[in-house]
């Protein structure tokens, strides 16, 4: 899968076992994080879990996100490749730096049960997932959110969670393949430009619509 359709797949695809005593805050922590968090900027590394065919891990990827709630984001690869996906609440954007390529597509209910509803769309996360606690690994509190319809790429994600922010997630897909994201400079409800989600199409840049 290469980073393009994984980038996609996360972002717009249409699409927590019960813990210790220890780990029964991680729910009530989520939704602290979703109902106090209205916008947020961070660094993150993304990594897929699976080995290639000559039996070596794929290289990590690493950028940096911003995002408004409702539908309002940009993730931007910046290494091994420069990507942008963007979407202004209306429209979605995939900026492929390399190919001077942008297509876009209306935004509509694209995020419904996609992990990136988690973090990107509106506070009504049990309309498309079911939540329940995973436990305490690596440091953090885990949830298991599960989408409720069965048309989606994604058949679980982990959400890992340290003082009340997402520090890690886990993406599932129905190929058996693990997709692992963690959040670094996490700042919550940053001061956000009006202007800040506008798309400007690259010079030269071709454009379709999907």
């Amino acid at each position: 899968m290469t980073l393009k359709t994984t980038l996609a797949t996360l972002i717009a695809t249409a699409t927590l076992a019960i813990g210790t005593q220890a780990s029964a805050a991680a729910l009530d922590q989520f939704k602290s994080f979703v109902a106090g968090t209205k916008s947020a900027r961070g660094d993150f590394t993304q990594t897929q879990l699976r080995k290639t065919t000559a039996g070596k891990a794929a290289p990590p990827s690493t950028g940096t996100f911003v995002f408004a709630r409702p539908g309002k984001f940009i993730w931007t690869y910046q290494k091994p490749f420069e990507q942008v996906l963007q979407a202004d609440g209306d429209t979605l954007y995939l900026y492929d730096k390399d190919l001077n390529q942008v297509t876009t597509r209306k935004l509509g209910n694209a995020l419904g049960s996609s992990p990136a509803a988690i973090l990107f769309g509106s506070n009504d996360l049990e309309k498309n997932f079911t939540l329940a606690e995973a436990g305490t690994r690596d440091g953090l509190e885990w949830l298991s959110a599960t989408p409720k319809t069965k048309d989606t790429t994604f058949e679980q994600i982990g959400i890992g969670l340290k003082d009340g922010v997402p520090q890690a997630m886990e993406l599932k897909d129905n190929f058996g393949q693990t997709t692992l994201l963690k959040f670094t400079s996490f700042q919550r409800n940053p001061s956000l430009g009006a202007q800040t989600f506008k798309f400007e199409v690259p010079k030269g840049a071709e454009v379709s619509h999907q």
